[in-house]
């Protein structure tokens, strides 16, 4: 078989890669999907999410190295192992982050990447409920929805606290400013996900120079010298090749990105060389530079209901089943982040560095293994969560052996710097300021979690690295710039030292955004385009 380009992955980048080289009908692409078909329910059923959280069928469940910034634990990182990535099992928020964050990728050196550049991409994919204006696009494949009239009534009294604490009501934060307090919008249409694969290759998979293969495992990519002229694969444990006429392009995330490029010789050679992998670029920032965004959630009991009141007992199960079935509306047509912010944890910041998520929902009970969202605790409780943006800790990602059925080894290195642990501390005590504010405070029985006797900064920091988390953003393991010395992929995401190969997901990201990573990740792979196709 041969293609024009041949791309690994069929997540958020991926997929939006696929859609736009095919566009114009000139270029032939094969896109490989190391998962299977996204015909699972609970991926298209918004709150479904829970089910597909520790569903191997669906995610590739990876976990990472036991960590001292989480007090010693191993944190469990899902990932999609599915048609659509990560897209088909997130939580649907649409973040774009913010214009800093990319006018700060431009002034690393990574021409094209400003926030002047990555603005109409943004717009060129979006169908946004607000339409066509300044700041979105009303014509693109990608349904975004205000869920502003749908979402629970908690929202509005934790919209006044905010505001009562200086985080005016903010409508939009992809509009004209990110700081404040509002309603999150989602990459939800009619009810169902949006995921990338919905999308962008429902429609790409109608054009005849596209073609997918799914259960497809990358086990090499096929040199002629330094140039990449295939892949080989396995599918369904049968092994098959495919030749790349123009390129070959690893779309498979921060994660699995660092880990082919290192199997295929690119990456730090006293790794490689400990495994028998015969180095062809000596690099040591394949898999380095790591950046993910922490958090964790304040737990509420209520004197009001709350979602969990509709979605515990079986009576409820059933009328928000019935409502979503027939009228594709209810909680499970939602996400569970209603409401959300982002805010400074020192007035003297430039931008926001913290995250808000708000939740009329929680799940202290957990069975093990599971993510109890359709069945969550039996009282009525609240959430509030909280979230770093620009972590200063640097992790790491790299293969363990030279198996490509093997998963490599995440070092994510929480709090892994002071000043990541310092900016918590004052963020966990902003989020009780709130939870002690009017009209807030009169609907809160009483604090659950971490609970009234955690009071001193070393109990809260403690508390914080117990049962802090990723906030699944990873990010920048084959990061953007312009020197081999200190970045893995140029501006045009062509991987250094290498001809036909290159990177074109979240982890080319050159620094990690404030906020969300899914809408990035979609915009990288529709910018990528611009500078891969270039005839």
């Amino acid at each position: 078989m041969q293609f024009d380009y041949i791309i690994i992955g069929a997540g958020s980048a991926g997929c939006a890669l696929a859609y736009r080289l095919t566009e114009n009908g000139r270029n032939s692409v094969l896109l490989l999907e190391a998962g299977g078909n996204d015909w699972n329910p609970y991926i298209h059923m918004p709150l479904g999410y829970g089910k597909t959280f520790y569903d191997p069928s669906v995610n590739w469940m990876y976990a990472a190295e036991p960590d001292p910034g989480l007090n010693g634990q191993s944190d469990h990182w899902p990932r999609g192992k599915v048609l659509g990535g990560s897209s088909s099992i997130n939580a649907m928020v649409y973040v774009r982050g913010h214009r800093d964050d990319y006018d700060a990728w431009k002034a690393a050196g990574n021409l094209g990447w400003g926030w002047d550049d990555v603005l109409p991409a943004y717009k060129a994919l979006e169908n946004h409920a607000h339409g066509e204006s300044e700041y979105h696009g009303g014509a693109g494949p990608v349904v975004i929805t205000d869920p502003t009239a749908r979402v629970h009534t908690l929202v509005q009294p934790y919209l006044d606290a905010c505001a009562a604490n200086g985080l005016s009501h903010n409508l939009n934060f992809n509009g004209e400013t990110q700081e404040g307090a509002g309603i999150y919008h989602l990459t939800v249409a009619d009810g169902r996900r949006m995921s990338a694969a919905r999308a962008f290759l429902n429609p790409a998979k109608r054009r005849k120079n596209f073609a997918l293969s799914l259960n497809s495992l990358v086990q090499s990519i096929d040199f002629d010298g330094n140039r990449a002229v295939g892949v080989s694969y396995t599918k369904h444990g049968m092994p098959l090749k495919a030749t790349a006429r123009r390129e070959v392009i690893v779309a498979a995330g921060a994660v699995a990105s660092p880990q082919i490029l290192q199997l295929n010789g690119i990456g730090p050679a006293r790794i490689l060389q400990s495994y028998g992998i015969k180095v062809r670029v000596d690099n040591p920032n394949v898999g380095e530079h790591l950046q993910d965004h922490l958090g964790l959630n304040y737990t509420y009991r209520m004197n009001v209901p709350t979602m969990n009141d509709d979605l515990r007992p079986l009576l409820g199960k059933v009328k928000q089943g019935l409502k979503y079935i027939f009228q594709r509306k209810g909680w499970l047509s939602l996400s569970i982040n209603h409401g959300g912010g982002f805010f400074k944890t020192d007035p003297a910041l430039p931008h926001p560095n913290m995250q808000l998520y708000m939740q009329a929902f929680s799940t202290l009970l957990p069975r093990a293994g599971e993510r109890p969202i359709l069945s969550p605790d039996p009282f009525s409780g609240m959430s509030l969560g909280l979230s770093n943006c620009r972590p200063k800790a640097r992790g790491s990602v790299h293969i363990k052996n030279a198996n490509p059925d093997d998963h490599p080894r995440i070092n994510a290195n929480a709090y892994g710097h002071e000043d990541d642990v310092a900016e918590m501390l004052l963020a966990v005590k902003f989020l009780r300021q709130l939870a002690n504010t009017e009209p807030l405070k009169q609907l809160i029985a009483e604090e659950l979690r971490p609970g009234p006797a955690i009071q001193s900064d070393a109990e809260l920091i403690h508390d914080f690295k117990q049962r802090s988390g990723t906030v699944y953003h990873p990010s920048c393991t084959c990061r953007m710039g312009p020197d081999i010395s200190t970045s893995v992929v140029d501006s045009t995401l062509k991987v250094h030292g290498m001809d036909g190969l290159r990177v074109c997901d979240a982890s080319v990201f050159p620094s990690l955004i404030a906020g969300n990573t899914n809408a990035p990740a979609m915009m990288v792979g529709w910018r990528g385009a611009d500078f891969i196709d270039l005839r």
